[in-house]
């Protein structure tokens, strides 16, 4: 049976070519949404390469799997599997294959933990800072100002997600500026940015000699900034929003001769003040129909056999 090890050689092939091609592309920084559903569409071929693999590996070597896998297909389609005929790597690789899911959703339980924990202690944080008032609950307002010598905003995740402001932000930020800022952080509020960047750090975390997933996760984190910025430039202008991420950061030693850290602010505010460069309309759709057929090439190659036996 060769259909568990071709998944297994597209998913390596489709782990090692598509994010090169991405890479290599114009297109991604002009259409960041495009580009998080094309990396999406990626890592979830990947996936289902390994999730059909184990599947089609645990039915060859045990026949309690297998009369569950194929109990409605006929006989024939059984036989076109050639699921008998199979050594011991059968039973090896859905057990490895297995152990990989079982560690990969350890990973993103675990970091869907430690987001929570990171978002209560914040929380608690804040209401140090910032005590409710009498008669005020937790969820009456979406926006807080805070207290601060440093110019600064950002959301918080979570059920009702909450938007916070330093006041050295609302000194520094002029005119319509505060409202891009705002907006950059209600677009990743809206978009819930935050699933996309905890999945993508479990993966990171939990295979971190896996090219494709690191890739993965640090163009989350760029492309979701990218995302926002686009949200808010369409509402109050690029040239707004770049001189509002100039404001916040210009104290921050981003923009020196030698930025260590958020050292993509700079390249953000390039991108905003030079022409965007969008797709046309009919691009965009056929990037994101292209994209939406790679996981649906491994559900095909699975179903070869079957549907050969059928024709």
């Amino acid at each position: 049976m060769m259909v568990p090890a071709v998944l297994l050689l597209l998913g390596a092939l489709t782990a090692v070519i598509a994010p090169r091609l991405i890479a290599r592309a114009d297109w991604p920084d002009h259409e960041p949404v495009v580009a998080l559903w094309a990396w999406q569409c990626v890592v979830a071929a990947v996936l289902l390469c390994c999730a059909l693999s184990m599947t089609l590996s645990a039915a060859a070597a045990w026949q309690a799997v297998r009369g569950h896998v194929f109990a409605p297909a006929p006989r024939a389609v059984v036989e076109a599997y050639a699921l008998g005929a199979t050594g011991p790597w059968a039973a090896a690789t859905a057990v490895a294959l297995a152990c990989g899911g079982l560690w990969s959703g350890a990973m993103l339980v675990r970091e869907v933990l430690r987001s929570r924990a990171g978002h209560r202690s914040r929380q608690a944080e804040l209401r140090l800072r910032a005590p409710l008032l009498p008669g005020e609950n937790a969820a009456s307002g979406r926006l807080l100002v805070l207290e601060g010598e440093r110019p600064d905003a950002w959301w918080l995740a979570g059920s009702a997600p909450q938007l916070v402001v330093t006041t050295a932000a609302l000194r520094r930020l002029k005119g319509r500026q505060l409202d891009a800022v705002l907006a950059h952080e209600r677009g990743h509020a809206q978009a819930r940015h935050d699933w996309l960047l905890n999945c993508s750090t479990a993966l990171a975390t939990g295979f971190p000699r896996v090219p494709v997933f690191a890739a993965f996760r640090d163009e989350m984190h760029r492309l979701v900034e990218l995302s926002a910025d686009d949200m808010a430039s369409r509402r109050f202008g690029r040239l707004t929003t770049a001189l509002a991420l100039v404001e916040l950061n210009e104290d921050r030693g981003v923009f020196g001769p030698a930025p260590a850290p958020q050292a993509h602010v700079p390249q953000r505010v390039h991108r905003l003040l030079t022409p965007s460069g969008r797709l046309t309309a009919a691009r965009r759709l056929r990037l994101t129909a292209a994209a939406s057929l790679v996981p649906v090439v491994p559900v095909l190659v699975t179903l070869v056999p079957a549907l050969r036996t059928l024709g």
